[in-house]
């Protein structure tokens, strides 16, 4: 049953394939912004998937956050995720960012539940 003050954890290291360079969202060997956003999406949508009914699943449809600092690679990096709203079958998260050294990101994330079935058909008639 989904409540209010969920907590999710999600971490990952700093490699290659999340640098600002490789990832196109800039032009320096630090870790990327999409990167970290991507982290905490993963700490929000796990933080509630065992709570859902069979079939349901979340997908993201808005982040606001800031880039609080820069993180080398070779750094761990680990976001928090807490549920602090929801309406219906909007999920919203205060969303963090964590690297060795301090708090590099923050911000809100709201997702959707869907039943997974029926969104990645309608995602796929759209080739047809």
């Amino acid at each position: 049953m989904l409540e209010i003050g969920i907590k999710g954890q999600a971490a990952e290291t700093v490699d290659a394939d999340k640098l600002a360079l490789t990832v196109k969202s800039g032009e320096l060997a630090v870790y990327a912004t999409p990167a970290m956003i991507a982290l905490m999406e993963q700490a929000a949508y796990q933080s509630v998937a065992q709570q859902l009914e069979e079939g349901q699943g979340t997908v993201g449809v808005s982040m606001n956050v800031k880039h609080l600092a820069s993180t080398p690679a070779g750094m761990s990096v680990t976001a928090k995720s807490e549920l602090t709203h929801i309406d219906r079958r909007k999920l919203t998260f205060h969303v963090e960012a964590y690297d060795e050294c301090g708090k590099i990101g923050e911000g809100t994330h709201e997702r959707f539940i869907i039943v997974n079935q029926e969104f990645q058909k309608r995602t796929d008639e759209k080739l047809q």
